[in-house]
């Protein structure tokens, strides 16, 4: 399985056995799924020890949750290296909706863990799902200010708007993971599209 990583640590970096655990934990996560993935299963995709694992991790819950944010954060840098400033917004929007679309269905076994399996670990999982949720939409509000500024003198808040169409995207993306489709996610490219130029086009 390749790495959920965009860089790699240098030899003897502490960070590279944390990469590695999480990379396992993706691995075993493919393989097995959440519920049977044990602390076991994760060093041994890892190539370390249990000793290791618990330098860095308390529970396989935590690996979990950082496994979580890892890979949000690179699917957010994939997002942010397609939006192109010279573009007009439309374009800019189907452009890294597409691109973003189809990073997180590189790997379809892993997001559909990631996608289903966060939300069965209580509220760390919610807590780190919203922060998730709260930073594509910071993204999606400053792409807005920066090609379409009148937005921001709409009566309903920016904010909420960009966290509507984030949501809206999120939950087009899980009916087609819980229907066996994760592999063709780019598929939502246009809907995805149409309902952000749908709601920032919209009249108050």
């Amino acid at each position: 399985m390749a790495s959920v990583f965009t860089d790699t640590p240098l030899p003897g970096d502490p960070n590279d056995y944390r990469n590695r655990l999480l990379d396992g934990m993706a691995a075993s996560l493919a393989a097995r799924g959440y519920a049977d993935t044990t602390v076991a299963d994760i060093v041994r995709e890892a190539g370390v020890s249990k000793r290791t694992f618990y330098e860095h991790f308390s529970t396989k819950q935590d690996c979990l949750l950082a496994l979580y944010q890892a890979a949000s954060q690179a699917a957010l840098m994939v997002l942010r290296s397609a939006v192109d400033p010279q573009k007009d917004w439309a374009s800019q929007v189907e452009h890294a909706l597409g691109t973003y679309l189809a990073c997180l269905a590189s790997q379809p076994q892993l997001l559909r863990t990631l996608f289903i399996e966060i939300l069965h670990v209580g509220q760390p999982g919610l807590a780190v799902r919203r922060a998730t949720y709260q930073e594509l939409a910071d993204f999606i509000v400053q792409v807005v200010q920066d090609s379409r500024p009148e937005v921001e003198r709409r009566t309903v808040p920016m904010s909420t708007l960009a966290m509507a169409i984030v949501g809206g995207v999120n939950e087009l993306a899980l009916e087609a993971i819980e229907n066996d489709r994760a592999d063709r996610l780019a598929d939502l490219t246009a809907a995805a599209s149409w309902l952000v130029r749908s709601v920032l086009a919209a009249p108050d």
